[in-house]
């Protein structure tokens, strides 16, 4: 592994091992952090990371549009087990793209006992990924998790594995089990994680398993990346420092202004005028508690800044992770159209971004920006027909029988009910899954109607104009770095 060391600022010490990153670059939404973007920022000596969020779909219908530029061709070539490569390749791949109006072929929803095909697309999508994010520079790149979509987690981080990432970052959740999913795959060796299913005896558990055996040679070479754990508190990352062996290589420390999901707020929630979760003193980190741990963090949450990067490490980060910036950059796999509104509105001073503690069929408060003709847009989302064919944020829950069953609030309410969930939670929640495909230009299409776009973004998003140079319309990745860091 490279150490990737900005000289001004370089400690002796640096237990992660990634150098020592000023930036780390957010891993967002589905695909929004795709390899050119993390490429971008790992080429300047940051810690580049890629989305691992539904990695699979990705793949798949990256293969149905063709192959655009035929880099995907290229990393496959060199996926250690060719015949994995080709079945998937197969299976997917349409010469010159599918037809714009014509549906994506479907793929097995993420399930607790998946079938090989699933598996191997998962592996091989998340190795396709990383290899393109590492490809030609000897950079740090980081791949993002989240732990409220588990069954996927253990392919996932192999195939990540298998390309030499270098970092793993997880939140949405406790990621308690993961250093040690780390160790045992980086030794070639099965690996099991327990999985959270609702109505589970106290003696209970259910765990999905993987093998790396069938997707290894015999000069297979895994490296054990780092773990940063995403958290909101310096009470969770004491338990993941402390009271997990192995414990955390380190953290993102993330506050309620950033992107996507964020933590609920402690206690009761309340709610202000807006009908948005009201947080407090309570949910303020405390930093001093988080140095007493003495492992190097990075501060998230509008710190978008070269500024707010000194106020991080006068606290006593290393530095920080920027989300918000990046997602609205050349380089970011949101639609350009979108960005372009995105950007407009931003250096109008029109962005709505509201904090919705009802969206996310996780439970979590789920930022949305509200843009004509998206999800964001309440009569575009009332309009959709409730359907759950992507399944990633499904709720495992035990049926009458003994057997393990999936669920989402977003699903049709009669199919919930049925499923023993209740009507009430079925109430304002929107299909995440596919509207964070579509944001990226993959929508599916069913019966001549393609899925709308679902933008999230942090509060930072009212302040993109800083990273425009003069006399242009839009940024790169470069141009928020050259803001970000000492000159």
């Amino acid at each position: 592994m490279t150490a990737v060391i900005d000289g001004a600022v370089c400690l002796a010490y640096y237990k992660c091992m990634l150098g020592n990153p000023l930036v780390i670059q957010g891993g967002m939404g589905v695909a929004v952090s795709s390899w050119p973007l993390a490429r971008a920022v790992s080429l300047r000596g940051q810690l580049g990371v890629v989305s691992g969020t539904a990695l699979d779909a990705v793949l798949a219908r990256r293969l149905q549009l063709g192959d655009v530029g035929g880099h995907i061709a290229e990393a496959m070539s060199k996926f250690p087990v060719r015949a994995i490569a080709e079945r998937v390749w197969d299976r997917y791949f349409i010469p010159g793209g599918k037809a714009a109006n014509a549906p994506f072929k479907s793929k097995p929803l993420p399930q607790l006992n998946a079938t090989s095909t699933l598996v191997e697309l998962t592996v091989l999508a998340n190795f396709v990924e990383v290899y393109l994010a590492k490809r030609g520079h000897s950079g740090a790149v980081g791949i993002n998790l989240l732990e409220k979509i588990q069954t996927p987690t253990l392919p996932s981080l192999f195939g990540a594995m298998l390309a030499g990432v270098d970092a793993v970052l997880m939140g949405a959740g406790i990621p308690r089990y993961i250093p040690r999913v780390l160790d045992e795959l980086a030794e070639g060796r099965p690996s099991e994680l327990r999985i959270d299913v609702s109505g589970l005896d106290s003696d209970q558990v259910v765990a999905t398993r993987f093998d790396p055996a069938p997707h290894l040679t015999s000069d297979s070479a895994l490296n054990r990346p780092k773990f940063l754990a995403i958290v909101s508190s310096a009470s969770l990352a004491q338990v993941l420092a402390k009271k997990c062996s192995p414990g955390a290589d380190g953290f993102i420390i993330e506050g309620p202004t950033a992107g996507g999901h964020n933590a609920p707020p402690r206690g009761a929630l309340q709610l202000n005028k807006m009908g948005e979760p009201l947080y407090g003193e309570r949910d303020v980190p405390e930093f001093s508690k988080i140095n007493d741990l003495g492992l190097p963090y990075w501060i998230a949450g509008s710190y978008g800044t070269r500024e707010k990067l000194l106020e991080a490490q006068d606290l006593g980060a290393r530095g920080i992770q920027v989300g918000t910036a990046f997602a609205f950059c050349d380089e970011s796999g949101i639609l350009p159209e979108i960005r372009a509104e995105v950007l407009q509105a931003s250096i109008t001073g029109k962005t709505e971004l509201f904090t919705d503690p009802l969206a996310s069929p996780t439970g979590f408060p789920f930022k949305v920006l509200k843009l004509p003709g998206t999800v964001g847009d309440p009569t575009t989302a009332e309009k959709r027909d409730r359907i759950c064919d992507l399944g990633y944020l499904r709720e495992l829950y035990m049926q009458p029988n003994g057997k393990v069953g999936y669920r989402c609030a977003a699903e049709p309410v009669e199919d919930y009910v049925r499923k023993g969930g209740s009507e009430e939670n079925t109430e304002g929640r929107v299909c995440i899954c596919n509207g964070l495909v579509a944001t990226v230009g993959m929508a599916q299409s069913r019966n001549g109607h393609s899925e709308r776009a679902l933008v999230t973004a942090g509060d930072d998003v009212a302040n993109l104009g800083r990273y425009l140079k003069p006399g242009k319309t839009s940024y790169s990745a470069d141009d928020v770095l050259d803001v970000l860091l000492p000159s």
